[in-house]
């Protein structure tokens, strides 16, 4: 039975209340339910505590379950008690960081407005992240980068989801921009992330609800990475 994906519908969900379904072989929980996002397109799986009546379960990162991507697996940090089956719990994320993600997250979706070209790889750490572009001919300028970004940034435009259908991205491909990751297709939708009058792309991560949320961010680094690739970092002050 798949995982009700919770942060889905609510990206600032902190904690939700679930039943465990089972221990896996390695030791992960699965739930029934759950608010921790799971790592994917670059994103980090969320960490934060497990609650079984008075026993806190540290989890170190969550994941999809290897046989079966509609299951979460939620990894304990090592030596920590696990729970029975059917049991209550209580799940709680590590919000500050999973927050910081978020932020992130968005502001890396405004950075392929900045810089429109074919992204080749991207990563999201807590505060931090970059992109890697496509682009020929760099002559990229960090402050240049950085005062078009922020301006996005400061427009606070709403960010929010809609849905469309496998049929209707394969007839739509401008809409994918990242060479190396793919958006997920096969259950028969697609989830779009829309950041209002700026961008719309394929993504299933967690976003804040307007950029202004992001508040100070900078570009720290642009590096050469092959003949073609530049990787661009940004970083929240």
């Amino acid at each position: 039975m798949p995982t009700d994906l919770l942060f889905r519908a609510d990206a600032y969900g902190r904690e939700c209340a679930a039943t465990v379904v089972t221990v896996n072989e390695r030791g992960g929980i699965v739930l029934d339910r759950t608010v921790f996002y799971a790592q994917g397109g670059g994103q980090p799986g969320d960490k934060g505590v497990i609650e079984v009546g008075a026993q806190p379960i540290m989890i170190a990162t969550t994941v999809y379950d290897q046989a079966d991507k509609g299951i979460v697996v939620h990894v304990p940090d090592e030596g920590q008690p696990l729970p029975s089956p059917g049991a209550a719990a209580t799940a709680k994320l590590d919000w500050d960081t999973r927050f910081k993600r978020m932020r992130i997250h968005t502001a890396l979706h405004l950075l392929s407005c900045v810089l429109p070209f074919p992204v080749t790889g991207g990563a999201i750490g807590e505060g931090e992240g970059r992109l890697d572009f496509d682009i020929p001919d760099a002559g990229l300028d960090k402050e240049e980068l950085t005062a078009k970004l922020q301006a996005l940034v400061d427009r606070d435009a709403k960010v929010g989801q809609r849905w469309i259908t496998d049929e209707e991205l394969a007839a739509n491909p401008s809409l994918v921009k990242t060479m190396s990751v793919k958006p997920p297709m096969g259950s028969g939708k697609v989830r779009l992330v829309e950041i209002e009058g700026i961008d719309l792309q394929p993504c299933g991560g967690t976003h804040v609800a307007r950029t202004g949320e992001i508040g100070q961010v900078r570009v720290t680094t642009i590096e050469k990475k092959g003949k073609q690739n530049r990787r661009v970092r940004i970083g929240l002050i």
